[in-house]
């Protein structure tokens, strides 16, 4: 099953929104957590996401809809 890295900044309104849970779930995607610091004005998450190819890019869509940056990762992640 294809699968992509990305690093997810989310700007402060969303720091308190479910929305990693929220993409999952409506596009049957499973997020694995590689990385998280989140502070009272910022978020980032380096996430694995996996599913369907059609279904990843529907998720981040809705990720950038949302306003959060989304940018792409390449390789394995060792931060």
């Amino acid at each position: 099953m294809p699968s992509r890295r990305v690093r997810l900044t989310f700007p402060q309104e969303l720091i308190t929104e479910p929305v990693i849970y929220t993409m999952a779930k409506r596009f049957d995607i499973m997020p694995n957590i590689r990385r998280a610091k989140v502070t009272e004005t910022v978020g980032e998450v380096v996430l694995e996401l996996v599913g369907e190819q059609q279904s990843l890019d529907k998720g981040i869509a809705y990720l950038v809809e949302r306003g959060v940056k989304v940018e792409d990762l390449p390789g394995d992640i060792v931060e």
